[in-house]
């Protein structure tokens, strides 16, 4: 069975051709002292009978700052008669730690449609698309930036947010779901916005129009 899976890249990888039939993409930040980073890619979007892994590190100085984000779609929703949730497997873990190697924190995600009810309250639920969004920065400019978000449930837009904070006072845990790619995109957007007044003091332009 070919499955693919299309990165923020726009590529689709053909699983079926690989040795151990799964695709896997690893990654690594390392910020250096009074650093600033934002990394805001497009969705990746998992197709049917997809086994998708991901593992991202980031080893961010105590006095550098970090926007990561990342956005899973639950598929190709209008393809067809719809693909959502109809991935095999999808893995997604991160952890954070200081230069010299000292752990912060870790996370994992595994989520496998065929073993659990992704519709289920606590997993997906009535949502299909969401993202995960990480900020490690000093512990005063963490706390300027959770005052300003305010957890929600929106039930105009079909959206909704939670806040917490990471271990070892180096940050915050976001997570954004909606309905479709484009309000979770605009809510990151606007929560990096945030995070660069707190830390800059300028809040993000403007889109780009063919965005």
């Amino acid at each position: 069975k070919d499955a693919y899976a299309f990165t923020s890249t726009g590529a689709a990888t053909k699983l079926a051709e690989m040795k151990f039939n799964y695709s896997a993409m690893e990654q690594h930040f390392t910020l250096g002292e009074n650093a600033y980073l934002e990394y805001l890619p497009e969705p990746t979007i998992p197709c049917r009978h997809t086994r998708f892994f991901s593992s991202t590190r980031l080893t961010v100085h105590s006095t550098a700052t970090i926007f990561y984000s990342e956005i899973y779609m639950g598929g190709r929703k209008y393809y067809n008669e719809g693909e959502l949730f109809q991935y095999d497997l999808l893995s997604i873990g991160s952890c954070g730690e200081r230069p010299d190697g000292t752990p912060l924190f870790r996370e994992k995600m595994l989520i496998e449609p065929h073993k659990q009810n992704i519709r289920s309250i606590g997993v997906m639920h009535g949502y299909d698309v969401f993202a995960n969004i990480i900020v490690m920065t000093p512990p005063d400019k963490a706390a300027a930036i959770y005052s300003r978000i305010m957890p929600y449930i929106d039930q105009r837009k079909g959206t909704a947010l939670g806040i917490t904070t990471l271990p070892n006072e180096c940050g915050l845990l976001i997570r954004i779901l909606g309905p479709e790619a484009s309000p979770v995109k605009e809510k990151a957007r606007e929560i990096c916005s945030i995070v660069r007044q707190c830390v800059k003091g300028k809040p993000l332009p403007q889109e780009f129009p063919w965005r």
